[in-house]
C-alpha cells in the first residue's frame, strides 16, 4: 500500500508570488497540471483520494477523480498553514521571513500549531489508508508535504533531500512499514514533460 501525496496546480498568486487567501481557485496552467497529473496516475491502482478543501487543492482532486473515477474525502486538516492577516500580500513587501522559525503571523498559526494539525491529519491519512483496497491519493499543500515529509516520515535509500519549495502537482510515494512511513520518490514533476513548475510553500 503507497500513498501519493500531491501538492495542488498552479494558481495566480503562487505565479505572482503573492501569499494565497482560502479562495484561490487554479489557474489555466494549474488546470492543465493536474490533467497531466491525472493521465500520469491512471492505472496506478489509486482507489480513493483525500484532499484539502480549499478550492486550489479539491480541483486538483476533481481533475485526478475525472480520470481514476475514485471517492474523494474533503478534510480541512489537510489546508496549507494558515498566515492570517498576511495572506495576501506579495512576497516582495513582507518585513518579515515568512518561514521563519519564530514567526507567527498575526491572527494565523504558529508552527507548532500548524505541525501538531498536520500530524492529526497524517494520522487520519493512515487510518484510511490501513482500510483501502489498492492505493490512496493525499492532495494537499506545499507547506503540508514539507511537514510530513520532515517530520513524519524517513528519505529510503537513495532519495534526495528536497531544495526549497515543492513544485506544483508534484508527486511524492510513501509507504507505510512496521517502523513507520518512508519516502520512495519526492517531488517528482516527471508529468509536465519540461514545463516550468512554479514552487513555493502554499
Amino acid at each position: 500500500m503507497s500513498v501519493y501525496l500531491i501538492r495542488h496546480g498552479e494558481t495566480a498568486a503562487n505565479a505572482a508570488r503573492v501569499v494565497q487567501k482560502p479562495d484561490v481557485p487554479l489557474s489555466s496552467r494549474g488546470i492543465s497540471q493536474a490533467r497531466r497529473l491525472a493521465r500520469r496516475l491512471a492505472g496506478q491502482g489509486i482507489t480513493a483520494i483525500v484532499s484539502s478543501d480549499l478550492p486550489r487543492a479539491a480541483m486538483t482532486a476533481e481533475a485526478l477523480q475525472e480520470t481514476v473515477g475514485v471517492p474523494i474525502v474533503f478534510d480541512p486538516l489537510l489546508q496549507e498553514r494558515n498566515f492570517g492577516d498576511v495572506r495576501g500580500t506579495p512576497y516582495a513587501e513582507l518585513e518579515v521571513d515568512l518561514f521563519g522559525p519564530g514567526y507567527e503571523p498575526p491572527g494565523g498559526e504558529s508552527w507548532q500549531v500548524f505541525h501538531q494539525r498536520v500530524e492529526r491529519a497524517w494520522a487520519l491519512v493512515g487510518e484510511r489508508a490501513a482500510g483501502t483496497e489498492g492505493h490512496l491519493a493525499v492532495v494537499t499543500h506545499g507547506l503540508v508535504c514539507q511537514s510530513v515529509v520532515s517530520h513524519l516520515s524517513d528519505l529510503s535509500e537513495g532519495v534526495a533531500p528536497i531544495g526549497p519549495g515543492w513544485a506544483n502537482t508534484s508527486v511524492t510515494i510513501l509507504e507505510a512499514g512496521p517502523r513507520g512511513w518512508s519516502v520512495n520518490l519526492l517531488n517528482c514533476t516527471a508529468h509536465l514533460d519540461g514545463e516550468e513548475a512554479a514552487k513555493g510553500p502554499a
